[in-house]
């Protein structure tokens, strides 16, 4: 029974469900506990309050607070996105760099009957916080650097595949 139990324990402080699909996200040039402490400090300084930093598996959240004080939701009805939760996720992408995403949710309403996660929805993209997260996003962009760029094809490479002359 005790292995049975010892088997259960996760290898991560991370949830076990993924970000909303809607999620902002971009590369950054910084390793995974780099790229995960960069960006608590970036929240951090954009007043949105983090609590929970995991560096060693690239996660960190916000528990649920009211957007226009940045204060906990505690004894505050947390429905409608007046009151939202940001979650962030370090994956590691090209060497030495790192993929961020960063949800901003809110529950638009509440029912028993489902698991709290999948009452979650994004935020619009022009929410006051989303706004924040976004550009603490691109100021992390603009400092360690962010994907290369696309490469272009080689000077001389036929733009459109041809097939042989017709004779």
């Amino acid at each position: 029974m005790l292995a049975a139990a010892a088997a259960c324990q996760p290898n991560t402080t991370r949830p076990a469900f993924s970000p909303v699909p809607e999620a902002a996200g971009t590369e950054v040039r910084l390793p995974m506990s780099q790229a995960t402490q960069r960006l608590a400090e970036a929240l951090k300084a954009d007043s949105i309050p983090v609590r929970k930093v995991q560096i060693r598996d690239g996660y960190l959240e916000t528990g649920w607070f009211v957007t226009a004080t940045r204060r906990p939701a505690a004894g505050v009805r947390a429905l409608g996105p007046k009151v939202v939760r940001v979650r962030a996720w370090a994956d590691p992408a090209r060497p030495g760099s790192s993929q961020l995403t960063v949800e901003t949710v809110y529950r638009p309403l509440r029912d028993p009957s489902l698991p709290d996660r999948e009452l979650e929805r994004e935020v619009a993209p022009d929410h006051p916080v989303a706004l924040k997260v976004v550009g603490a996003l691109q100021r992390l962009v603009q400092r360690y650097g962010g994907p290369p760029p696309e490469e272009e094809q080689p000077a001389g490479a036929p733009e459109d595949e041809e097939g042989p002359p017709e004779e």
